[in-house]
């Protein structure tokens, strides 16, 4: 085979991997523009390389992303910006590759809004054991490898890693699609119409909402109560002359499915300009979380725009 032909099979090998690499990097980064640099710079590592000694390319492509992310998890600047508080994941539609693998319960967790902002509490170590472990099924001697780690030290990163991830889950359990829309589709019905008596009724007595104030605001708007987060939400939704001036228009709400959790989309003309997602359990909202910061949303806009949605809730809000 001649070397164009050897970079040709070579780059198709590459490619045949970016999903689960770009999946991997989401997880451990939480940021879709984030993980799509760090799969870049492993091409460039790939190409670079002496291919003819790389005996299993998807072990070694892994661990060149895997590392590729730790060092940026433990850049000053990251950690400058993950510690102000205002740090948030970038939002993926339903049906993005990036979300990767979801056959089990823990892969589909594993890139839920919910758990994401919990494993930012883990070290860059101890997220990228329970992620390689948890969602892409890695046994601890191929993570000792990857990591450059005993696979005692593995075994005991995955401990740490559950260990947190268990004393900050909140109620969890997986919500049949059906119930989890007639749910949001009551809380929007109510409010919309200013009923905070029916708003507060199905929320969850622990319930929290979250809110990066549109990118705004130094540290993320935190409520809590039912009483709080209902009042809230009801001004949140409530359309006044000045938001539609602000959006440009009267943008329309659509029901949609954003890593795995039900969600609300205010659109306009194709550009998704923010969603509110929500953790639902036992028949209530546990949880709330407004996400408009354009960074956020430009994966989710990419991906809307080649989607057919369903008839909005609001055609024009």
């Amino acid at each position: 085979m001649d070397r164009t032909a050897t970079d040709r099979f070579d780059t198709s090998r590459f490619e045949a991997s970016r999903n689960r690499l770009a999946s991997l990097a989401y997880r451990l980064l939480g940021s879709a523009a984030d993980a799509q640099d760090a799969v870049q710079d492993a091409f460039l590592h790939w190409q670079a390389a002496d291919r003819q000694q790389i005996k299993v390319p998807e072990a070694w492509l892994t661990k060149v992303v895997t590392n590729l992310c730790l060092d940026r998890l433990r850049s000053a600047q990251v950690r400058r910006e993950r510690t102000a508080g205002a740090w948030f994941p970038e939002l993926l539609l339903d049906g993005d590759p990036m979300l990767g693998p979801a056959d089990t319960f823990e892969q589909r967790e594993s890139v839920s809004l919910a758990m994401l902002i919990v494993m930012e509490r883990l070290s860059p170590v101890e997220r990228a054991v329970y992620i390689l472990r948890e969602a892409f099924s890695y046994g601890h001697a191929e993570i000792a490898e990857i990591l450059d780690l005993t696979e005692s030290a593995s075994q005991q990163h995955l401990h740490r890693a559950r260990t947190r991830i268990t004393a900050t889950r909140r109620r969890g359990g997986e919500v049949d699609p059906a119930s989890a829309r007639r749910i949001v589709e009551e809380f929007l019905t109510a409010a919309t119409s200013g009923r905070i008596e029916r708003l507060v009724a199905l929320l969850t007595d622990d319930v929290i909402a979250l809110s990066d104030g549109a990118g705004l605001a130094e540290k993320l708007l935190r409520y809590d109560t039912p009483q709080r987060v209902a009042a809230v939400m009801r001004g949140g939704f409530k359309p006044t002359p000045p938001k539609r001036r602000l959006a440009g228009g009267a943008p329309a709400l659509h029901y949609a499915v954003v890593n795995g959790a039900p969600a609300i989309l205010f659109v306009l003309g194709g550009q998704v300009l923010g969603a509110v997602t929500f953790d639902v359990a036992e028949d209530k909202v546990a949880a709330v979380r407004g996400i408009a910061a354009p960074a956020r949303l430009v994966r989710l806009t990419e991906a809307w725009r080649q989607h057919e949605p369903d008839t909005p809730l609001i055609a024009q809000w």
